[in-house]
């Protein structure tokens, strides 16, 4: 008897199958015995539509959350004001121009009214924007430095040198701040760039235990390990290696030291310790506080403007710490 020759299925159609699978198709359904069904169409490979989520996932994440959004459009239109007050008041916010104690309203030429001076209270207003976001970052940008500093040099070297700094951190932390830059700037003089310096070097501790926190938990892990095994050096790891990863809590923390350190300018403008040649929300405030009753709109305007600067600030700062999460993050999807 010749041998039985199996021809090739022709293209296009399926092998016959055994009785096996003839039986398990028959019982199970051809999806669940491993079938394809006559229907069934390969999904198109996923096509990423956001760009900014692929490239920036922090900021799409911030930008998904609506106290983001209120804070920024909040601190952009401060800016705005702070960038542009020059334009709209060219002269010395300090000039006397008008009649004392005119209303808001009152006077088309002065829409914010003015002080018991004569001054125009939008100039100040618009100028005292400038003043107060300049000691802010300037402020924040010391005392982030410094903390960063410190706290890297204590977390990485640890032993004598982290004993030494911790307690220099703790003799800061439990000194009252705002008293040590009242003293500071009482002794030197009171312009607006030593203030500015005096608030960054007086809340630097903050930053200084956040970073040593991070050095501490990041020193032993495998990619410092495979960097020393290499042969850098400490700067190399310190810089390149550490610090990349223990920044982000530090950019939380700087927008919040951003408002304090409005807040403390303020007080001490408020106090009369502050720049005498400059106009700042809380030198307008103290100005008013003698004709609170009287004259209300002379405290209640910069007091307005300080409390959004700030509100601003904190929102972006809770903003921040929930897109820098990858935990929180899901939920702002």
């Amino acid at each position: 008897m010749p041998p039985t020759t199996v021809l090739p299925a022709p293209e296009g159609t399926l092998a016959p199958q055994s009785w096996r699978g003839q039986l398990q198709s028959s019982l199970l359904g051809s999806r669940l015995a491993g079938e394809p069904a006559a229907n069934d169409i390969a999904p198109a490979p996923a096509v990423h539509t956001s760009r900014l989520r692929d490239r920036w996932p922090t900021t799409a994440a911030l930008l998904r959350l609506p106290g983001a959004v209120v804070g920024l459009l909040l601190l952009a239109v401060i800016v705005g004001i702070a960038l542009t007050a020059g334009v709209f008041f060219p002269g010395d916010p300090l000039d006397i121009v008008a009649q004392p104690l005119l209303r808001p309203g009152e006077d088309a030429a002065f829409l914010l009214g003015t002080d018991h001076l004569g001054r125009d209270i939008a100039a100040g207003l618009a100028h005292g924007a400038r003043v107060s976001l300049l000691v802010g970052l300037t402020a924040a940008g010391v005392g982030v430095t410094v903390g960063t500093l410190i706290g890297a040099t204590a977390g990485y070297f640890g032993g004598k040198v982290d004993a030494v700094l911790t307690w220099l951190i703790e003799v800061f932390q439990t000194t009252p701040s705002f008293l040590l830059v009242v003293v500071i700037v009482s002794i030197t003089q009171s312009s607006l760039e030593v203030i500015s310096v005096v608030i960054g070097l007086t809340t630097w501790e903050t930053v200084a235990r956040l970073i040593r926190a991070q050095f501490r938990a990041l020193l032993s892990s495998d990619f410092v390990l495979a960097a020393r095994s290499i042969g850098f050096g400490h700067r190399w790891i310190i810089a390149r290696e550490i610090l990349p990863n223990a920044l982000p809590p530090v950019v939380v923390t700087a927008s919040v030291m951003v408002a304090g350190a409005i807040l403390m300018e303020s007080s001490l403008a408020f106090l009369g310790v502050g720049d005498a040649n400059k106009v700042s929300w809380g030198s307008m405030i103290g100005g008013g506080r003698d004709m609170l009753r009287t004259a209300w709109y002379l405290t209640v305007i910069p007091g307005l403007a300080l409390i959004v600067t700030v509100f601003s600030l904190n929102l972006i700062g809770d903003a921040l710490i929930e897109a820098m999460n990858p935990r929180l993050r899901g939920g702002a999807r």
